[in-house]
């Protein structure tokens, strides 16, 4: 089920386009591109967020990951 967000649609997605030209314009792999993001996470997790906080976070970031992945067998 989607969360509801203080962010709008629009930048939500104006984001991801960015992101997603980034790792386009280097030929960036499926597996490298995933090394990258996570490392991200984990960064603005360390950087960001109250220690007492942080397992929470990345207990509910996984969550919400694990929901959203789409289980049919197409690529």
């Amino acid at each position: 089920m989607p969360q509801s967000s203080r962010y709008s649609d629009e930048k939500v997605e104006h984001l991801l386009a960015e992101l997603v030209n980034v790792f386009e314009k280097n030929h960036t792999p499926t597996d490298l591109t995933l090394m990258v993001l996570g490392n991200m996470v984990t960064n603005l997790i360390n950087t960001s967020i109250a220690p007492a906080q942080r397992k929470h976070i990345a207990d509910s970031f996984a969550h919400a990951l694990q929901s959203s992945i789409n289980e049919d067998k197409a690529h």
